[in-house]
């Protein structure tokens, strides 16, 4: 049994709310612009227009988040669904609206999409656990129609849980043929920040061997301009998915994996209950753990926070196994072929990666092969 995680940051589109703000001389060049643009006394159309644009680039939107229609795609027409409909209309058939509806996303570069496609495809997890999806329809369409053009073929379920932040940060699980989702369960481990619990799925699965496995998929608090907060915040998750994990074991439920993005690097405390509190077991720290190494001399460094020397990019995203499944574990990895090198260290990535915007995630895909 193969097993992946992949924190995957959208597959076609992505809120714009989660894109990296402009800083340096570019960005104050827009502000000075601007300025000079709303002293005017009177403006053109055009001036108008880079007037929107700039306040766009700037970020001085004051939209709600919370969208005021949607437009559906369905059988290769649009539809529009909003407060005020009912039902479901096609949106040719409004002939009599006229107005505007704002994008709250912006659509990734389409050689991005298939590169997240194509990393996937060279692991072929029979599991794929991932982070960061927009929602059911558009996994779907990612399985069905983009993982065939890499010779992977489609998986057989999959299955995403929406939470309510409506920033398209699902979580969801794909599964191959004979691998059987008996139940899925969340666990609120955010009471602090008034989450709905979707940052822990546990998903109870029968493999084809009809041995049973949990898997526990996590996304957890980000880093703030408040570190200290944040730190906090993530450390009582983790102490609540400890105790998660641990009631599992005293049910004698022995095969368990804790998988996700934890948003900080192993030697934060935030992240010290896993070590005091559990038997749990680093998938790095497997002797078969494998990675193509960085070139030049990194490739004999060990940056602090790395997933290992000779792999010098700093680990937010991991899998923990419980005892039994570790000592299971013949072959392990990380894919990070995808991943553009913005700055030291250098690494190996596909030809088609060329620049930033093409690469599938800033995250790896990790994995592990266990013998059930």
């Amino acid at each position: 049994m193969k097993i992946a995680t992949f924190n995957i940051q959208n597959l076609f589109h992505r809120d714009k709310s989660l894109l990296e703000k402009p800083v340096g001389k570019v960005f104050t060049d827009w502000i000075t612009e601007l300025d000079t643009l709303m002293l005017q006394p009177s403006k053109t159309l055009s001036q108008q227009d880079r007037i929107r644009e700039l306040s766009f680039l700037i970020g001085f939107e004051k939209s709600s988040a919370r969208p005021y229609a949607l437009l559906r795609r369905k059988a290769g027409f649009l539809y529009m669904k909003g407060i005020s409909h009912s039902i479901e209309n096609k949106a040719s058939d409004l002939t009599n609206w006229n107005g505007w509806i704002e994008l709250q996303t912006i659509p990734i570069q389409p050689h991005a999409t298939k590169h997240k496609a194509q990393v996937i495809a060279d692991v072929n997890p029979d599991i794929l656990l991932l982070q960061e999806i927009e929602d059911r329809a558009s996994l779907e369409d990612f399985n069905q129609l983009i993982l065939p053009e890499f010779n992977c073929k489609p998986f057989e379920h999959s299955f995403v849980i929406q939470g309510n932040d409506m920033t398209s940060l699902e979580m969801g699980i794909l599964l191959r043929k004979d691998y059987i989702l008996d139940a899925v369960r969340t666990h609120n481990i955010n009471m602090e920040i008034n989450d709905d619990g979707k940052s822990l799925i546990e998903y109870e699965i029968t493999t084809p061997s009809k041995e049973k496995i949990w898997l526990l998929n996590t996304y957890l608090q980000k880093r703030t301009k408040n570190h200290d907060e944040s730190d906090r915040i993530r450390k009582n998750q983790i102490f609540k998915i400890t105790e998660v994990y641990n009631n599992l074991i005293s049910q004698g439920k022995s095969n368990v994996i804790i998988a996700g993005t934890f948003n900080a690097p192993s030697y934060c405390d935030s992240l010290s209950p896993i070590s005091k509190n559990t038997d749990l077991k680093d998938i790095t720290k497997h002797l078969s753990f494998e990675v193509d190494m960085d070139k030049g001399d990194d490739a004999n460094y060990f940056r602090l926070g790395a997933y290992r020397k000779g792999v010098n990019i700093k680990q937010t995203d991991f899998m923990f196994l419980s005892p039994a499944l570790f000592d299971k574990m013949t072959d392990s990895g990380l894919n990070r072929k995808a991943m553009w090198p913005n700055k030291r260290p250098q690494w190996s990535t596909y030809k088609s990666v060329t620049n930033k915007s093409t690469e599938a995630s800033e995250h790896p895909l990790v994995w592990g092969d266990i013998d059930l």
